[in-house]
């Protein structure tokens, strides 16, 4: 059993935010308030999920489920677009699409045919399963998004040059594609690298802390590893191949107007 604590434990952690705000200050950083904020923010949004989690979790319907899964997509994607410095109006649907697609084939595999649960829309694992991966994805395309777009844009000479030499928008594109694809995969690569040596993962220590068995919990953290760096590498691919549409002009040259 996981030893629960009480709200004046938990109260207690924030006491920690008092050594990053002091070092701010003293490095006149200016992050105090958007800290605090994001402290508050995070704090209101889970009490709130937890209160609506506790009900979905005892109802477990199918179509609340996917109605959830939904709500949590679009809010990824609007923190995606908003992080990476494009245009919601312009990327909304298309950035939408890559998450999507990314998430479900990926989540859908992991639960339909390595965990098979009964049902297979069980929320205990549909919710946070997908929630994981979701995450991971969101910091990948905001990470893929940026550096693809800015490194354009600030290399428009090399870029232009490119297609006066005959290339075609994608074989102009493809530098900067890669150069956004190993940035936002690195990351993911050196935890899995280290991790069991450097870290032990989240989901693997909720699930012991919670009364599983350990070997239980590494066979649950494989796989969620394995789904989260897939489903990062193909929504950071996706979201830029559909984003170019919109992002050139019929000249192939890049459209200022889709930068916030």
């Amino acid at each position: 059993m996981m030893v629960e604590m009480d709200i004046l434990s938990t109260v207690s952690m924030y006491a920690l935010l008092l050594i990053p705000i002091g070092i701010f200050i003293w490095l006149q950083l200016g992050l105090v308030k958007e800290t605090i904020l994001a402290a508050i923010r995070m704090t209101v949004q889970l009490v709130l999920v937890g209160l609506y989690l506790k009900y979905v979790f005892q109802l477990n319907n199918g179509f609340v489920n996917l109605v959830w899964v939904a709500v949590m997509m679009v809010a990824a994607n609007v923190s995606v677009l908003g992080k990476s410095g494009l245009k919601r109006k312009l990327f909304f649907w298309r950035t939408l699409a890559g998450i999507t697609v990314s998430t479900l084939i990926v989540s859908g595999w992991f639960i339909l045919v390595a965990i098979r649960p009964d049902p297979f829309y069980d929320a205990r694992y549909m919710v946070p399963i997908i929630g994981m991966i979701l995450g991971n994805c969101q910091r990948s395309n905001v990470l893929s998004l940026e550096r693809f777009y800015s490194g354009i844009r600030k290399n428009e000479h090399e870029f232009m040059t490119y297609l006066m030499l005959g290339a075609t928008l994608k074989e102009a594109v493809a530098p900067y594609l890669r150069i956004a694809l190993k940035s936002c995969i690195n990351p993911s690569l050196a935890s899995m690298a280290t991790m069991g040596i450097v870290s032990l993962p989240g989901m693997m220590t909720g699930q012991i802390l919670g009364g599983a068995m350990p070997m239980e919990a590494i066979k649950y953290q494989i796989g969620i590893m394995l789904c989260i760096f897939t489903s990062m590498v193909i929504a950071a691919l996706v979201n830029i191949l559909l984003s170019l549409p919109v992002a050139f002009d019929d000249y192939q040259r890049l459209k200022p107007e889709i930068f916030q």
